[in-house]
């Protein structure tokens, strides 16, 4: 059974960092690609970040690209978003999701920015 679980949400003042975790089981995590993605209250779902199987390539939203920084460690099974200068409109959930044969989601961690 495949289990992703995140973990490093909170409440951050804007410009404020956080970083979160996911932490995988029960799938070959080097054979997966691992991304990030969050949803907002009455948005829609969007792709955060994305890192190949080796960590050699990486690929960011628009919106976050230069402040966030998706890494792996295959050995840890564990993949993290870094989150630097966090604004007002990166508040959303920010689920884990490994891509191996299907696509497995995480249950999401609650990321708010807030003075």
């Amino acid at each position: 059974q495949v289990q992703l679980v995140e973990s490093g949400g909170g409440l951050v003042q804007p410009g404020g960092s956080l970083r979160l975790s996911c932490a995988a089981s029960g799938l070959t995590f080097s054979s997966a690609i691992m991304s990030w993605y969050r949803q907002a209250p009455g948005k829609e779902r969007e792709l955060v970040a994305r890192i190949t199987r080796t960590g050699g390539t990486t690929n960011y939203a628009d919106s976050v690209r230069g402040r966030f920084t998706i890494s792996r460690d295959n050995a840890k099974n564990t993949v993290w978003l870094q989150m630097n200068s966090l604004k007002p409109e990166d508040t959303a959930v920010y689920y884990c999701v490994a891509a191996v044969l299907r696509d497995y989601w995480g249950q999401g961690t609650q990321v708010t920015v807030s003075s």
